[in-house]
């Protein structure tokens, strides 16, 4: 029995629903009945990249050529863009972004991807089986190429003869893509001629096989999301390899923690004072993720607020600790701050819970900075922030670090922090004038587990005034 225009098959096997604890629970799934066969071993590796475009590549690749001659994948463009998904009872039109295509044979792809452009937006009528397979919920059978497609084909500039081949078909399969019940896209199927037209088994093999496809696709999107919040947080940081200001010279970088990660709750910045001084910050909100990122950004946003202000540095981390107990997610953050003035050849420190700076003096060795006061972390509202005045009358290396450089689980802190001052001597006796080569040295010094927490170094060569 085949299947009439827009008929739905009777479902089978595994559908993807939510319990009432809000987890993605399975059915038996045909594609590990027999008819798996169907299907190449890429529907094995369906949700195993956090890429939209891999993930639809996965889908086609599973398709064709074994179970058939060309597919594709088609996300709504809303849905992409992470707006209301919801598709109206009668669009006039649906707007989707082609995300994948494979034809079988190298000579048809070319064809048809020179037509159908894999990134390509489409809007489709609302009398295309795709419109009508995305509104009814239902897969859309038909005995060849929808006439909306087989027109946009033959106006290609190169005429019928080039994709006659390709327009006879034996059977053409519209299968949407819902997310708990909301339609997020479709996936085609085509059967040349010759072979079996689509069943009702194969319709609910494609239909568990797109279930599992939107799950894996709204990972990927959820975390291209967050892959792009974490580089518009990166990029916002301050532009490296070397900055240089009056009797000063900069290198940063940051490590991230974690596999693939962009971001974290690490932070630097370098804001230029009046009177030629420059103030300079390392700092770490705790945890990892969106939540330690957003913290931040606060915590940055307010140091730059602050210093505009032009307020001592014990002041500005008294008013910063203040904000941070009002601010989620920022309370035990921690940070230290340097305020360099070449003229009057001082450097000013101010710490929170954070680990000391390093200084590098003239005679080539490195060693912690003694700070003043209590030294807690931000949004306690007890900290007694001193400063520490330093006067420089020589040219001296400044490391401010974040504790990804400075924990291991082999050793206390106090011994880590000896141990990168020896890492920091070491580097400079081999060229010192080379201050990003250094700072990335330094970055990849840590005894520690490899991206158990981001890392996260500023140097600052500071060169006092002539008399």
């Amino acid at each position: 029995m085949s299947l009439s225009r827009g008929q739905s098959p009777h479902r089978k096997g595994k559908t993807l629903r939510n319990d009432p604890r809000g987890r993605t629970t399975d059915t038996p799934d045909p594609l590990s009945s027999p008819r798996r066969s169907a299907f190449s071993p890429a529907a094995d590796v369906i949700g195993s990249e956090l890429d939209l475009r891999l993930t639809g590549s996965h889908v086609v690749h599973a398709l064709t050529p074994g179970f058939c001659d060309a597919a594709s994948v088609y996300l709504l463009e809303r849905w992409r863009r992470e707006e209301d998904a919801h598709t109206p009872a009668d669009p006039p039109r649906i707007e989707v972004r082609r995300l994948a295509l494979r034809v079988m044979g190298q000579d048809a792809l070319e064809d048809w991807e020179g037509t159908l452009p894999v990134g390509e937006m489409v809007s489709f009528p609302r009398d295309t089986p795709y419109a009508r397979a995305l509104v009814a919920g239902h897969a859309q059978v038909l005995d060849s190429v929808d006439p909306y497609m087989a027109e946009r084909l033959t106006a290609s500039g190169s005429g019928e003869a080039r994709f006659g081949d390709l327009l006879r078909v034996a059977s053409f399969l519209v299968v949407p893509v819902r997310l708990r019940d909301v339609p997020i896209g479709f996936v085609t199927c085509t059967r040349g001629a010759g072979r079996e037209p689509f069943r009702p088994a194969d319709v609910a093999a494609v239909e568990s096989l797109a279930a599992r496809a939107a799950v894996a696709l709204d990972n990927a999107r959820r975390y291209e999301r967050e892959r792009r919040t974490a580089l518009a947080i990166r990029d916002g940081l301050p532009p490296g390899p070397v900055q240089r200001f009056e009797g000063c010279r900069i290198a940063h970088g940051c490590l991230p923690a974690g596999r693939g990660s962009v971001v974290g709750g690490d932070w630097y910045d370098v804001l230029r004072r009046p009177g030629d001084r420059v103030s300079l910050i390392v700092g770490d909100a705790m945890g990892h993720g969106p939540e330690s990122a957003v913290a931040m950004i606060q915590l940055r946003t307010a140091v730059r607020t602050l210093a505009g202000l032009d307020i001592s540095p014990a002041d500005l981390i008294r008013r910063l600790d203040a904000l941070a107990s009002d601010t989620p997610g920022a309370s035990f953050a921690t940070c230290v701050y340097a305020e360099w003035d070449a003229r009057q050849r001082t450097c000013t420190l101010v710490g929170a819970g954070h680990p000391p700076p390093l200084l590098r003096g003239p005679d080539g060795r490195t060693s912690p900075v003694a700070l003043n006061g209590s030294g807690l972390p931000l949004g306690l509202g007890a900290g007694s922030y001193e400063p520490t005045v330093l006067t420089l009358t020589e040219p001296v290396l400044l490391a401010l670090y974040s504790d990804g450089l400075v924990e291991s689980r082999d050793a206390d802190i106090d011994q880590e922090i000896t141990r990168l001052a020896r890492a920091l001597d070491e580097a400079a006796d081999d060229d010192l004038s080379a201050l990003p080569a250094l700072c990335e040295r330094l970055l990849h010094s840590s005894s520690g587990a490899a991206g158990a927490d981001d890392r996260t170094l500023l140097l600052a060569e500071l060169t006092p005034a002539a008399c």
